[in-house]
């Protein structure tokens, strides 16, 4: 009891101590009122339709530059969408409708062909990439594929375009170099945006499935015949 006592004398007078008000504490505690600029410069709640509209068009404009000119790029990684895929895939079922193959249902089966072969692929590519091991996101992978269809959706415009001509065998002949050269072209983009999410040992069974998408593809639209 006696050494407690003692221990504790020391620090027995601390509870008189008291703090002047005139003693300048150092240092700045305060939050400043500008700290949250940063937040609010991105932020889109205050913002016109027109403007987000518009920024929304300029985004997905650089996107299709980007398919374009394929290269190594997190481009269309970095800030995806979903909105060129599906004009994309608009585009190219309505461009098949007509078909001499869906004459007698007026095109229903085949808008629906389109929308099945291209969304349901894509899917399973998507997740045949995750499973061996990519980086990727399931969204930005449809972004992708989405994206890199546009060389076959503008080599279907050209092909309906050959075919008023009529459809004898110069017509394919120049069907088939515009649809071998779109299909290399978007498999090539494809690959180009993928290749660094994949390992490196595993990129031909990531690149196989594309091959095939695109494949298929080209196909309806190589095969494609307007109805008389």
């Amino acid at each position: 009891m006696a050494a407690a006592e003692e221990a504790s004398r020391p620090f027995a007078g601390l509870s008189d101590v008291s703090i002047s008000e005139d003693i300048a504490v150092e240092g700045d505690i305060s939050v400043p009122v500008g700290s949250s600029g940063r937040d609010d410069e991105f932020s889109t709640l205050d913002e016109p339709v027109k403007e987000t509209i518009l920024r929304d068009l300029r985004a997905v404009g650089n996107k299709f530059i980007h398919v374009l000119y394929p290269k190594r790029s997190s481009a269309l990684l970095r800030d995806w969408d979903l909105w060129g895929p599906l004009l994309l895939c608009v585009t190219l079922a309505l461009l098949l409708q007509g078909g001499a193959a869906d004459s007698d249902d007026q095109g229903g089966p085949q808008f629906a062909e389109v929308f099945v072969i291209i969304w349901f692929g894509s899917i399973i590519i998507t997740l045949n990439s995750k499973l061996l091991g990519g980086t990727i996101s399931f969204f930005q992978s449809l972004c992708v594929l989405g994206y890199c269809i546009m060389p076959l959706t503008a080599a279907m415009a050209v092909c309906r375009i050959i075919l008023v001509g009529g459809s004898g065998k110069v017509s394919f002949a120049v069907r088939l170099v515009v649809v071998t050269v779109s299909f290399g072209w978007s498999t090539f983009a494809s690959t180009a945006f993928l290749a660094d999410s994949q390992p490196p040992n595993r990129k031909a069974l990531v690149v196989y499935p594309v091959f095939l998408f695109y494949f298929v593809i080209g196909w309806m639209i190589l095969t494609f015949s307007p109805s008389q």
